[in-house]
């Protein structure tokens, strides 16, 4: 008999959705269940172009934050300009060659993290900016 996955989420509470990519299956998925645990909805991506592409197919939420983890990204200015371009909050992930590297390094980021890191850290920077961004987002009330 399969298992099958089931997914149990409160009807009225649409919990935050973030990217997280990373090329390496544990580390993304232990981050995931980190994030799953305080209240979000993340998707694990490998590569930057995998997630892209999630953005043109049917049902996929634009995130509300990305956590870009550096290692074996193969970056192109392409790629980091897309990201760029979409505009959302963006984690950087990268040990000491990676975050030298001119195309991380010349840009403007939310965060940058240095490995190593916990899980802990990186969900409480990510827990920051989604509060600040929802408080920015909000509409004000004129009485």
């Amino acid at each position: 008999m399969k298992s099958r996955r089931i997914i149990i989420r409160h009807p009225c509470k649409q919990e935050p959705v973030l990217w997280v990519i990373d090329s390496e299956q544990w580390p993304r998925a232990c981050l995931r269940a980190e994030l799953i645990e305080r209240g979000y909805d993340p998707y694990g991506f490998i590569t930057i172009s995998d997630a892209l592409d999630s953005l043109s197919g049917r049902g996929w939420a634009k995130p509300e934050a990305i956590i870009l983890e550096l290692r074996e990204q193969n970056l192109t200015n392409e790629l980091v300009e897309a990201i760029r371009n979409l505009r959302i909050p963006t984690v950087v992930l990268g040990g000491g060659p990676e975050l030298i590297d001119p195309l991380i390094k010349n840009k403007k980021w939310e965060v940058v993290l240095k490995r190593p890191v916990t899980l802990g850290k990186i969900a409480d920077v990510v827990q920051q900016i989604v509060s600040k961004h929802r408080m920015a987002a909000k509409p004000v009330a004129i009485t």
